[in-house]
């Protein structure tokens, strides 16, 4: 199935052109519009043009209810590139009738702050300061907005595709709702990618296309909810591809192909999508399904994650929630350092793959992890236990004198090297060995050495 404009023009024909007295930001003529890239021209000028992010914007939500009564605090619109946040903010600044204001964080001082608010002051109607990239104002810039966004006499939106709450000072936080957007679904990105293409006015109506579905599919896949990237990819398609002898363009799946070139995934080095992918690592091999653990792998790989780091979490994971359930994966896991340092990327690749695999199908034991941490709270918040006397070093000068070591029993000497002796001075129970995996052999081990040191220790009456 194809569809062109020819089929969806008798739709309806985008929206209308927005408020240039309330968004100071919008190309004030034709010609200039007409320049612009496609991902500017079909920009939205209402709710009703929004694509997705119906977790804020669906009817009854906070956010929507808002706009729509045209009482807007503050706020922090957090989410990646592409999901509408600049846009956002012009719909806020025209449903509010503020006056509109855009600053980028990158470029912007705080003589340009002052200025606005200073402009803020003597305004008739409220203006609404639009901070673009906001976590890259230092401390100083961003509380000399406090005072303003405190008394409401200025209505801050910032953007940013980084965690506010790593970025943004506590008391702007605490002066602002945060909203975090999220990548489009591809059906929005499709919707969008449909009505630039019958749109004669801002999209591409004017031109003779004919766009096929899984072209145009291929593109919102590639996009990863990148709704810039998407329409910017769909105009590049559209522009280069030659038509043919009758004047119509044919984009289907090779076209698309090249003019996306690569799937771009959004993956910051030391931000929030670093964290939760390697957390979704962690937590799929921790659950055992090795086709998520493959998937969140090649996603650090193709992203370009350091692949140190990927195998130093296998060597905790194997050992935190592996252990002696399956005491080999700690090998494997240290194995696949050992090959990434020997072979390199790309090939090591396949090391790690391995090593993943193994990890996620191998049996699961977190008995080391709370052993370790019994332990840990018992030195850390209990009387400290002496080393008994008979297993006290005997080899420095005058250990004999005092007495070091006497009646200590040294294994070896005792069948299969079992012997009943206390190695505290009051017993503990911090490993409990579970039944699985390898582990419960290793729990049968350890109650048939106990039963039988407690047959030395009270051996039955003659």
């Amino acid at each position: 199935m194809t569809f062109s404009q020819a089929d969806l023009f008798s739709s309806e024909t985008g929206g209308s052109q927005a408020n240039t007295t309330t968004q100071n930001n919008h190309p004030a003529n034709t010609s200039q519009r007409s320049r612009a890239p496609l991902a500017a021209r079909m920009r939205p000028t209402s709710l009703e043009e929004f694509a997705g992010q119906q977790h804020l914007l669906a009817p009854g939500k906070l956010l929507r209810r808002a706009i729509d009564s045209g009482h807007i605090c503050s706020l922090i619109l957090y989410g990646p590139p592409g999901t509408g946040k600049t846009t956002l903010a012009e719909i806020i600044a025209h449903k509010t009738k503020a006056r509109f204001v855009r600053l980028n964080a990158v470029d912007s001082s705080v003589a340009e702050l002052r200025k606005v608010i200073a402009g803020a002051n003597v305004a008739g109607s409220p203006t609404l300061l639009f901070v673009d990239e906001l976590h890259r104002f230092n401390k100083a810039q961003q509380e000399v907005l406090l005072p303003e966004v405190e008394s409401g006499e200025l209505i801050l939106v910032g953007a940013t595709t980084l965690n506010p709450f790593f970025y943004v000072v506590p008391p702007l936080l605490s002066r602002s709702l945060i909203f975090e957007l999220q990548p489009l679904e591809v059906e929005d990105l499709l919707a969008l990618g449909k009505r630039a293409i019958r749109d004669a006015e801002r999209g591409l109506g004017r031109m003779a296309l004919n766009v096929h579905d899984a072209a145009l599919k291929h593109l919102a896949i590639v996009s990863d909810g990148d709704a810039r990237r998407f329409l910017n990819a769909l105009e590049l398609a559209a522009l280069t591809t030659p038509p043919d002898v009758g004047g119509v363009i044919y984009i289907n799946a090779a076209e698309a192909q090249e003019s996306i070139q690569r799937k771009a995934v959004v993956y910051d080095a030391d931000g929030d999508a670093h964290y939760d992918t390697t957390s979704a690592f962690i937590k799929s091999l921790r659950g055992s399904d090795p086709d998520a653990a493959l998937y969140w792998l090649a996603k650090m790989l193709h992203a370009g994650e350091d692949p140190r780091f990927i195998t130093r979490r296998m060597i905790i994971a194997a050992s935190e929630d592996i252990g002696m359930a399956d005491p080999r994966a700690l090998l494997i896991a240290v194995a696949a350092q050992q090959a990434l340092e020997t072979v390199g990327l790309p090939e090591a690749a396949l090391n790690l793959a391995q090593a993943a695999i193994y990890l996620a199908t191998a049996p699961k034991s977190n008995s080391c992890t709370t052993a370790l941490a019994a332990a840990m709270d018992e030195v850390k918040s209990k009387r400290t236990l002496p080393v008994p006397n008979h297993l006290r070093d005997t080899h420095y000068k005058g250990a004999e004198r005092l007495g070091r070591g006497e009646g200590y029993k040294y294994s070896h000497d005792y069948e299969r090297a079992i012997v009943s002796q206390a190695y505290l001075p009051e017993e503990r129970r911090f490993y409990k060995p579970t039944d699985s995996g390898y582990e419960h052999q290793v729990r049968l081990r350890l109650e048939e050495w106990r039963e039988e040191m407690q047959r030395q220790s009270h051996p039955p009456r003659a």
